[in-house]
């Protein structure tokens, strides 16, 4: 899933989102705006991790989107 994707998609990925990451607000989550960059940031901010492990983990979410 590239970044045009998740930004064309996003209000309907929202939902998805806030299952995988559920310490997500929506008041982050419309901050991001379908922007990955972001997104990365707020999983690293909300959940205290290295970028690299929020990084890892989008990627790895949205492999299981595109199956």
């Amino acid at each position: 899933m590239n970044n045009d994707i998740i930004e064309g998609n996003w209000k309907q990925l929202t939902g998805e989102v806030q299952k995988q990451w559920g310490k997500l607000t929506n008041d982050q989550l419309d901050q991001v705006n379908g922007n990955r960059t972001k997104l990365i940031g707020k999983v690293q901010e909300s959940y205290g991790i290295a970028r690299d492990e929020a990084e890892k983990q989008v990627k790895e979410w949205e492999k299981s989107r595109a199956a």
